[in-house]
């Protein structure tokens, strides 16, 4: 059975949500705080190998004119550079909107300010493996 993970790739952070076996569902794993690109892709890997996973889907952030700007460029330049440590396709998903969405959930479930910071990019991470999931099927 597949299981997907999801990406929310930032400057600081990377969120990281997978799916069910099912592909039903995704659920947040974690927020890698980003130190250098060796550790970063060593802490994917880690969730890669005990999840088993067999697709990553990561958000792409684009302009809102559809373009691809300086954020997405740097995205698309992290994915080439895991693209060399793992054996796995790599899918793009429009993550427009996502983190604004996912920080709209937190504050209308009255998560304060410290505790958003901490799961936002989770959620985000989240909410583009689910668009994924439901665009496909």
């Amino acid at each position: 059975m597949d299981r997907l993970m999801g990406l929310d790739v930032g400057d600081r952070t990377i969120g990281v949500a997978v799916s069910d076996l099912l592909m039903i569902t995704a659920q947040g794993v974690t927020t890698i705080k980003r130190t250098n690109i060796k550790n970063d892709i060593n802490e994917l890997k880690k969730i890669i190998d005990e999840y088993k996973v067999t697709k990553i889907v990561a958000g792409l952030p684009k302009m809102l004119n559809g373009s691809v700007g300086i954020q997405g460029e740097k995205v698309l330049s992290f994915l080439e550079k895991l693209k060399k440590h793992v054996d796995l396709p790599i899918e793009l998903e429009d993550e427009r909107f996502t983190t604004s969405i996912s920080e709209r959930m937190l504050i209308d479930a009255d998560v304060k300010r410290k505790k958003r910071k901490e799961v936002i990019d989770k959620l985000a991470a989240v909410h583009i493996l689910s668009g994924y999931m439901q665009r496909i099927k």
